[in-house]
């Protein structure tokens, strides 16, 4: 495993295991299974755990904390998150503050190295393109981010919950906003995959570009981890669930079939789609790690395999990029 420069941590290994597969999110697993996962995770040299209460409502929680007993954790580091909202000042931080503590019960654990804005942002006057009756439970204002959220994270951080904090998705124009703050975040989840999409949650914005907010990290030197390598199963062989009845994740399986010279060309290298998915995140510059959303220890170990191969060159990183522009 290699291990990679990573601000909050100094260094994170070049792969992280992420919470939605073995939270059930991107279909079925079992609790053995899934805690089966997290220790080969770890064996294997992955050093960072990225979980949060929406991953299985808690579930992926409770499997890093039945699979953590009697482990050292002392070269471990773990994420989690809070879905906020958008909330009066004087409840944001006894919200973030009462999430974590609900987090640490799962988990078993008393800090975690990185705390995260799960919910989305956007400018104040912004109006969601779907959704917009959700808005304040869903989306995370730039004034509350600004005036609550982030000295309510100093003072979690002051009191030695937690030792640094980020943010992650939202609407362009704010996350840029925030990006270019006077108190930056100290991390930033970016949505890396070839199709430049972040599918079923890219509601908040009108056309999301997720490469406008890679390109503003990288500029202003932003710790980047990696999100949606595969973009939700739609960059691999198939979709393993089915979907939603609500309809909800139909743009992930729009995806999925736009995908098909991807998966054409990975055959031709000799590559599974999975595998060169993952190739191409790891081969993008300051990406200091990929979070794998795998279920299951079979899933793992071929993104491990990934993992040790070269990154892809210009040349290559051009020619996938062209079967989506």
């Amino acid at each position: 495993m290699k291990y990679r420069n990573f601000k909050p941590f100094e260094s994170v290994s070049a792969l992280s295991l992420g919470g939605g597969g073995i939270g059930n999110v991107w279909g079925k697993t079992t609790r053995k299974e899934a805690v089966d996962t997290v220790l080969y995770a770890i064996d294997s040299g992955i050093n960072h755990l990225d979980m949060a209460p929406m991953y299985g409502k808690g579930e992926a929680e409770l499997v890093v904390g039945e699979a953590l007993k009697q482990r050292d954790l002392s070269k471990l580091k773990i994420t989690t998150k809070c879905q906020l909202g958008t909330l009066p000042h004087n409840r944001v931080y006894d919200k973030l503050n009462e999430s974590l503590m609900e987090s640490f019960e799962r988990m078993k654990i008393d800090k975690v190295n990185l705390f995260l804005l799960h919910s989305q942002l956007i400018k104040d006057d912004y109006q969601l393109p779907i959704l917009n009756d959700l808005r304040d439970s869903i989306t995370t204002s730039l004034s509350c981010y600004y005036d609550s959220v982030i000295p309510a994270f100093e003072r979690l951080r002051s009191e030695g919950k937690i030792d640094n904090w980020g943010i992650g998705l939202g609407e362009e124009g704010a996350l840029i906003s925030a990006i270019n703050h006077e108190k930056q975040p100290e991390a930033m989840q970016c949505a890396v995959n070839v199709m430049n999409s972040i599918g079923a949650i890219g509601y908040i914005s009108k056309k999301s570009d997720p490469n406008r907010i890679l390109k503003e990290c990288q500029d202003k030197d932003i710790p980047i981890l990696a999100i949606r390598a595969v973009q939700a199963g739609a960059l691999t062989s198939r979709m393993d669930r089915e979907p939603h009845p609500s309809g909800r994740d139909k743009p992930d399986f729009d995806d999925y079939e736009r995908a098909e010279p991807f998966r054409e060309l990975a055959k031709k290298w000799g590559e599974s789609p999975a595998s060169l998915a993952h190739r191409y995140a790891l081969s993008i510059q300051q990406v200091s790690s990929v979070i794998l959303g795998v279920k299951n220890t079979q899933e793992l170990k071929e993104c491990l395999e990934t993992e040790k191969m070269n990154e892809l060159n210009e040349e290559q990183i051009k020619e996938l990029e062209n079967l989506f522009t």
